[in-house]
């Protein structure tokens, strides 16, 4: 008998207890997913999607005459067309190195004042007790529901009266006042998850709340902080709807500029396509240069 099921699987034929149960179908998608073929897929969508600032960094090293000929990929053939010219003109034009500094005189203070402010008020909602705190935390949390839109009348009305509307101060309290619900959710969350017994430990070497604040809380919320700086600064840099209606003709920024500049399309292209860049480049340097502690950071806040 033994013999006989040797021979069986000598033969080929395995026994009964040893059949292979068949994959199903999903994890078999699930694997092919995950496989080489879909990288290299999303390569090549990631560089199709990178084709417009390619073209974009190429008009921009084209005189306008050669622009108003042909397309900005002749340069893979004749790459004698490219110059610096039109970022000489650029530098050249008060109207938009004005909206650039002010760009940056509204991002960075904006930014600076939501990080600032939003972790003061994250490390009290997650770790110091007062009355109310968890319905002031949902009032926070609430706030980010309310649309932009809502607020631009009656927000547009008070900075009238408090004589900041038309000016750089007014936009970067726009900014600033919708920019905290959502650095206070994200910094809160992220807080909350530091181990109590650190906390305590601090506080039994002495340490105050501000001390603690400092010296102990916010070098281990690194990650947090980056990816909400980096939320707050392409959010304010890229924005137009607020800078088109609190700005004036002197404290615009770079993209309202060139909003107006579109509008004579065909006679200053040369200033247009390299400030365009130069608007679209900086935030694509500052995400890059920190989507390591974006990343970190959204994952860990996210969660409690």
């Amino acid at each position: 008998m033994s013999a006989d099921a040797g021979s069986v699987t000598k033969a080929g034929v395995r026994p009964a207890g040893s059949v292979r149960a068949e994959r199903p179908l999903g994890s078999r998608l699930a694997g092919w997913v995950s496989g080489g073929a879909v990288r290299v897929f999303l390569i090549v969508v990631g560089l199709f999607w990178l084709v417009p600032t390619i073209g974009l960094l190429m008009a921009s090293l084209r005189s306008p005459e050669d622009m108003a000929v042909d397309g900005w990929w002749t340069v893979l053939t004749e790459p004698s067309e490219l110059t610096f010219g039109a970022y000489r003109t650029l530098l050249e034009n008060d109207d938009i190195t004005a909206s650039l500094l002010n760009t940056v005189y509204i991002t960075v203070p904006a930014t600076v004042l939501v990080v600032v402010i939003g972790a003061l008020a994250g490390y009290a909602f997650a770790w110091m007790d007062f009355p109310g705190r968890d319905w002031w935390f949902l009032a926070v949390v609430g706030l980010l529901v309310v649309p932009v839109q809502v607020a631009l009348i009656p927000i547009a009305e008070l900075f009238g009266k408090l004589g900041i509307f038309g000016s750089l101060t007014g936009v970067v309290v726009f900014h600033v006042g919708f920019g905290l619900p959502f650095a206070v959710f994200l910094l809160r969350n992220f807080f909350a998850e530091i181990p109590k017994e650190l906390l305590e430990a601090a506080r039994l070497d002495g340490a105050g709340e501000l001390r603690l604040f400092v010296r102990v809380v916010m070098p281990l919320a690194g990650p947090a902080v980056a990816a909400l700086g980096i939320f707050q600064f392409l959010w304010v840099w890229n924005d137009m709807l607020v800078a088109l209606i609190f700005t004036d003709s002197g404290s615009q920024p770079i993209t309202v500029a060139l909003q107006t500049q579109v509008r004579q399309f065909g006679n200053n292209i040369d200033v247009l396509a390299p400030g365009a860049f130069i608007s679209m480049v900086v935030p694509l340097v500052v995400f890059f240069a920190f989507q390591r502690q974006f990343v970190s950071g959204v994952m860990a806040g996210a969660v409690k």
